[in-house]
């Protein structure tokens, strides 16, 4: 799998001038997949004959709860392969580098001490040059997801996947190189300091690591435009292991969101004379944007209306996991609705997410894996310099190995992690003081993009602790009436004192195999009845009062797919958060996503609602139906029942319709032009 902050690059021929001056790279810096020849097997089988079963990472050894429960394992596992060091290494130096291991890991090569890393979602790399041999060597990892205080997240409504659940190489450089074990980030930071449709004002700070001479080292870095012509160049002689390179680019074109995500590369070299001895390139997008408290977001000067999902990396069979076809099945669901913003939740994402969000314009909120388990027992923080030094190691580390990402626009800080409201929540330790000092560092790291965090209690706990703010609320799922969020939220603004109010979360649970009619709304948060009908009668309410507050600079839907949870006692399947809008198996996407693509997605659809009640027993019925078309037209068994305009939530419907006994075919049809759009279902009504 490529990957960015990992290039490739054996051979590179360049022209200068008039005449063919040729700069060698007999080697610059090769990157192995070590993906392959894995085998594990659980610690505590301690026999040395006790058998190894062979796996390929990306791997997780718990993508679903034990049987019978809604528990899964949470254990320490010990992964091993054999690690080839070949003759032509010798005199190179040596990276291990994890895309992530869920959630702590220990490293060993030829069984002495590598170096251990706490947290499940972020890379980590280490030199390993002088711990190696010629030949074959040992390398092993002993993975746990074991609970502990000191390793974020220490609770939440998600499974924690044990495994090395992110690809994971061996870097082989010159001595001197391009830094890759600073956080494992790229060592290439794109700052964008001042960006305007006229002038892209941009800093390229390289981090270098030198094990020999300085003295005839340059570096020289490139930007190309996205069909590779050279935009500008500029080369530096190397005095110190940092360099800065300033640079302009007139008339930028801008990473401008769904209407142009363009992006240009950056090309890092390092040479010694005319030698090539490292290379580095990293993709960007410039970009200048805004949160307005009145009037929500702005970007290159103009209105952008974010809503979308959040998303959990989890698919079925694999968990975390996921393969490189996973991240682009998402991302092609994420376009077929018209999301133009996601929110990451509650974890730094894999590096095919970022990348992908980036090539299609997809707004990004990122977050670090401090979350609570929000109205549920327990706690998400704890004031331990333990649990600190994660949250602080995991901030740093998602900033450095995702600066360059154009798609991001706002750094996270945590999710419903509680404070004492006298009412329903409750605290262990006061975590504000804490967060305050997470907000400082994200600042203190990267002054160009706010923060964010998301609250489901009193935000006037909050307001100060982070540039933005935003809110979990389940308005007509937990009893409230969906009425009731356009008074919450006209509150909230009027009480935010200046920082712009958003929605970080907001939805319902739905079966695709449970419905009724006619749909009796009640408090179904903790009940095993879950109607796909509730659910999209709850996100009509919601986006009906959304759409007439233009103040709220965010609208992410809980949750863009199902996905296991421990904590989960209720719908269908116990120990699953079935709010998704599609089925964790990609197959099925409910109502409320085609209520979505009908209201965010111009192509041309008709959508009939309630298609998987097929077995039905009453004789009269509504039929609705999602489009943004001008106007359709039903017909039940071949007969027309009217033509009808949507209504400004693109929705038709027919009352009372009266269904015949036995089949029921319905049709919907209407006009793109001279295009026919239609839909079809058939419903069976069992008589009394």
């Amino acid at each position: 799998m490529k990957n960015k902050i990992l290039t490739l690059c054996l051979v590179c021929l360049s022209l200068f001038g008039n005449g063919v001056n040729v700069w060698a790279n007999p080697s610059s810096r090769t990157v192995l997949s070590l993906t392959q020849e894995w085998e594990c097997r659980p610690i505590s089988t301690v026999n040395k004959k006790a058998v190894f079963v062979p796996v390929t990472i990306p791997h997780t050894w718990n993508a679903d709860p034990v049987n019978g429960t809604t528990l899964y394992e949470r254990q320490t596992m010990v992964y091993q392969r054999p690690l080839e060091i070949t003759s032509e290494m010798e005199g190179k130096r040596l990276f291990l580098y994890f895309e992530g291991v869920n959630s702590v890991a220990q490293v060993f090569l030829n069984r002495r001490t590598v170096g251990e890393h706490l947290g499940g979602y972020t890379a980590f790399c280490y030199e390993i040059t002088d711990q190696v041999k010629v030949g074959k060597n040992l390398l092993e990892v002993w993975v746990s997801n074991a609970y502990r205080t000191d390793v974020l997240p220490i609770s939440g409504d998600f499974n924690v996947n044990g495994g090395i659940h992110r690809p994971c190489h061996l870097i082989v450089t010159e001595e001197n190189c391009i830094n890759p074990a600073f956080y494992a980030s790229p060592g290439v930071f794109i700052h964008q300091e001042n960006i305007s449709d006229s002038q892209a004002e941009i800093r390229v700070e390289t981090l270098l690591s030198l094990k020999s001479k300085k003295s005839g080292l340059k570096l020289k870095t490139t930007i190309t435009d996205v069909n590779g012509k050279e935009v500008i160049s500029k080369e530096m002689q190397i005095v110190d292991s940092v360099v800065n390179q300033p640079l302009k680019i007139d008339r930028p074109q801008l990473w401008d969101g769904k209407k142009n995500p363009y992006l240009y590369n950056v090309v890092v070299e390092l040479y010694d004379g005319t030698i090539l001895k490292d290379k580095v390139v990293q993709r960007t997008g410039f970009r200048y944007f805004k949160v307005d408290p009145d009037k929500g977001f702005f970007l290159n000067g103009k209105y952008l209306n974010l809503y979308g999902f959040c998303r959990h990396e989890d698919v079925v069979g694999r968990g975390s996991a996921l393969l490189p076809e996973d991240y682009r099945m998402d991302m092609e669901l994420i376009k077929e609705v018209g999301a133009t913003a996601m929110r990451l939740a509650h974890y730094p994402h894999a590096e095919p997410m970022y990348d992908l969000s980036d090539e299609n314009g997809i707004v990004l909120w990122t977050e670090i894996p401090m979350c609570g388990p929000g109205g549920q027992s327990y706690t998400g923080y704890v004031a331990t310099e333990g649990y600190k030094n994660n949250a602080r190691q995991a901030l740093k580390e998602l900033v450095y190995q995702k600066f360059n990402h154009p798609s991001i626009c706002f750094w996270g800080i945590c999710n419903e992690i509680l404070v004492s409201d006298g009412k329903k929540f409750e605290e262990y330790d006061n975590p504000i003081p804490f967060i305050k000092e997470l907000n400082g560092m994200y600042k203190s790291l990267d002054s160009s993009r706010p923060t964010a965090l998301a609250t489901c209690v009193d935000q006037s706990y909050y307001l100060g602790a982070s540039d933005l703010i935003a809110w979990n609320k389940y308005f007509g799922w937990y009893k409230d009436a969906a009425p009731s969020v356009s008074k919450f939220f006209d509150d909230c603004y009027k009480s935010a004192n200046g920082v712009p109010v958003g929605v970080s979360e907001y939805g319902a649970g739905a079966s695709i195999n449970q419905h009724q009619w006619p749909l009796l709304m009640e408090d179904r948060a903790d009940g095993r009845f879950h109607p796909e009908e509730a659910q999209a009668y709850c996100h009509e309410g919601n986006w009906e009062a959304f759409v007439k507050r233009p103040f709220l600079w965010s609208k992410f839907i809980w949750v863009f797919a199902d996905f296991p949870s421990y904590m989960r006692m209720e719908g269908e399947v116990e120990g699953y958060n079935d709010k998704g809008l599609i089925t964790r198996d990609r197959k099925t996407k409910k109502d409320a996503f085609y209520f979505y693509k009908a209201n965010w997605n111009p192509e041309p659809m008709v959508y009939i609602t309630s298609r998987r009640f097929i077995k039905r027993t009453n004789a009269v019925t509504d039929i609705k139906i999602y489009t943004n078309l001008r106007e359709v037209t039903l017909y039940l068994n071949d007969k027309k029942v009217g033509t009808m305009k949507p209504d400004e939530l693109k929705r038709a419907v027919w009352k009372d319709v009266q269904l015949t006994e036995g089949r029921n075919t319905v049709r919907v049809e209407g006009k793109n032009g001279n295009k026919l759009v239609t839909d079809n279902s058939v419903w069976f009504y069992l008589g009394k």
